[in-house]
């Protein structure tokens, strides 16, 4: 998306913003309010004349006002019983839409309080859904972008996705700057083919759920690009649009930019929690121990209730190698907010840590319960029967998430070891090489392929799979490189390339753990020069035609590129890709 594809004019943005924080605030949807709130804050550059002041009362009828103000007042300290029982016989739409809003939350609190306190569903809060949703059809609301609104939480929460998916674009289409709305269309449309067959109106907001989309559904490149063009036309200040790009730089392992997007964002606003969960977890990635400790404290210091702060104290515990405290921490994050998908997904990973499977797999299958599009839940099930040595299970759950992330050649080489296990060789193999085509991130797609090869008796297609991840310089660190070299030195002997064998001896010396075998090796390649020098050179009639036509010289500033073999392994063009830790 170009600059020039989003024209948006800003005074009537800020008129929009103005008038839907009233009217949403007189409702009582706060997350909104405030979203809108700092959006606007955002642009109080670009100067506008203020419309006339609200009237909170406009819409309800005189013999309804006092029970509305009494019914707000009881919603806003969260008293949702008391709040809609005084509005029960009101007709105005404010007061309809409170009463069955402070039902719903009513329902959704006890369901919360329900699962914390015993670990199971309150039969009661989905009566409440039933009932809500008999209303909603008894009752048409196509003229209250509000009432839709709700209409279209309920069915989701029953899992009535597609009728979920028609009423909230129907309420979207009369209440466009309604923010909930848009995002809980995002979390229905879970794949990119839905997004795509969505209606939008021709507004403003459009551009800003395209993008939160896409940072849902992990296509962060397209997500950047919006966000990119956003800030280009004028949102440069937003906070929001800011930490969405940061996530999205963190989902592509961009972490130094993600970084530095965090702490702009720590600088402008230091009291804001949101997305301090994400930050906490690069500075884990980075190992910076002394900033995240600083995280910390200043985060239990604003507010130690807050589910953001549970998990970064949790992150730092499980720096530390606490991993019991740790736990600790993320089960309270929970018990805060059962839906909070990160926490499963963390408290699933130290389980592993501390070795208990059981857990662990309960952990990430309630993880898939809440977003079954994260493949992060995919792949610690994966890792979890891996444990247990269940590799049948393991095939399953690293295949699922090598299709919600087929960028990512970590479930790729996991996908590989589990078929490996099995003896399901030419599956691994096909494994081995996807990954080293995406873009290895760890550096070792090659050398386990290579190892296959030569597991296989396959040594030909052995040889070419090291001497390619010998010449990437991304994998001279690697621990496996010793072995490699020593493999090519070994294998050119045999075919009596000496110049070829003692330029991988000599590499084989700059290696403890492979220095006597590069001696041994160098040793016999004097011997056989000795041997030819006294008589005629002898056919070799199992070296493969390609190698004996390959040049015999070589100097140690190059290192020799395998030439085709009877396997006809290639080498795909290496993609530059930061090496992460998932």
């Amino acid at each position: 998306m170009l600059k020039s594809d989003i024209q948006i004019d800003f005074n009537q943005v800020r008129l929009d913003i103005l008038q839907e924080i009233q009217e949403c605030s007189d409702r009582g949807l706060i997350q909104t309010v405030k979203w809108l709130s700092e959006l606007n804050y955002a642009l109080k550059d670009h100067k506008i004349e203020y419309p006339e002041a609200h009237n909170p009362y406009e819409g309800i009828i005189k013999e309804e006002r006092e029970a509305y103000v009494l019914s707000k007042s009881y919603f806003d300290c969260q008293e949702y019983d008391r709040a809609a029982h005084f509005v029960e016989n009101c007709t105005s739409s404010k007061c309809i839409f409170l009463h069955r809003y402070s039902q719903y939350m009513s329902s959704e609190k006890k369901r919360l309080d329900n699962a914390t306190d015993m670990g199971a569903e309150n039969p009661e809060s989905t009566q409440i859904l039933l009932d809500l949703l008999s209303y909603f059809k008894t009752n048409q609301n196509s003229n209250d972008g509000y009432l839709l609104y709700l209409e279209g939480v309920v069915l989701k929460k029953l899992d009535l996705r597609s009728q979920a998916v028609s009423v909230l674009q129907s309420a979207i289409a009369l209440r466009p700057t309604l923010w909930c709305a848009w995002v809980e269309l995002a979390g229905v449309a879970n794949e990119y083919e839905a997004l795509d067959a969505l209606q939008y109106p021709n507004h403003w907001m459009m551009f800003l759920f395209v993008a939160h989309a896409f940072v849902e559904l992990k296509l962060s490149e397209q997500a950047l690009e919006v966000y990119t063009a956003l800030v280009a036309a004028g949102f440069e200040k937003s906070t929001y649009i800011t930490a969405q790009m940061a996530i999205a730089h963190h989902d592509v392992r961009d972490v130094d930019s993600s970084l530095a997007l965090f702490r702009e964002l720590y600088q402008s606003d230091p009291y804001r929690l949101d997305n301090w969960d994400v930050y906490s977890h690069l500075l884990f990635l980075k190992d910076k121990r002394m900033e995240l400790a600083n995280l910390a404290q200043k985060a239990a210091a604003i507010d130690k209730y807050r589910v953001e702060t549970c998990c970064v104290i949790g992150n730092y515990y499980s720096l530390r190698r606490e991993h019991h405290k740790a736990v600790i921490y993320f089960q309270r994050a929970l018990s805060l907010d059962p839906h909070y998908l990160s926490g499963w997904i963390l408290i699933g990973h130290e389980f592993i840590e501390l070795q208990n499977s059981n857990a662990a797999i309960q952990c990430y299958r309630q993880a898939i319960e809440v977003n079954r599009n994260d493949y992060r839940a995919w792949n610690g099930l994966g890792q979890a029967y891996e444990m247990i040595g269940l590799n049948g299970y393991c095939i399953y759950y690293y295949s699922r998430a090598a299709q919600l992330k087929p960028d990512d050649s970590r479930m790729l080489v996991s996908l590989g070891e589990a078929y490996e296990k099995m003896d399901k060789i030419p599956n691994a193999l096909k494994c081995y090489y996807k990954a080293h085509s995406t873009g290895d991130i760890e550096g070792t797609a090659l050398f386990k392929l290579a190892k296959l090869y030569e597991k296989s008796n396959m040594p030909n297609s052995a040889a070419a799979a090291y001497t390619a991840a010998c010449q990437d310089p991304a994998n001279h660190p690697s621990k496996e490189m010793p072995a490699a070299l020593r493999y090519l030195a070994q294998y050119y002997l045999r075919f009596t390339l000496l110049d070829h064998a003692s330029h991988y001896a000599y590499k084989c010396l700059e290696y403890d753990s492979t220095k006597e075998a590069g001696k041994n090796i160098l040793k016999a390649i004097s011997e056989k020069r000795l041997q030819a020098s006294s008589s005629k050179p002898a056919s070799l009639p199992d070296l493969p035609e390609a190698i004996k036509l390959a040049s015999p010289s070589i100097t140690d500033s190059k290192i020799f590129c395998s030439p085709n073999t009877p396997e006809n392994f290639s080498t795909p063009t290496f993609k530059t890709k930061s090496r992460g830790k998932m």
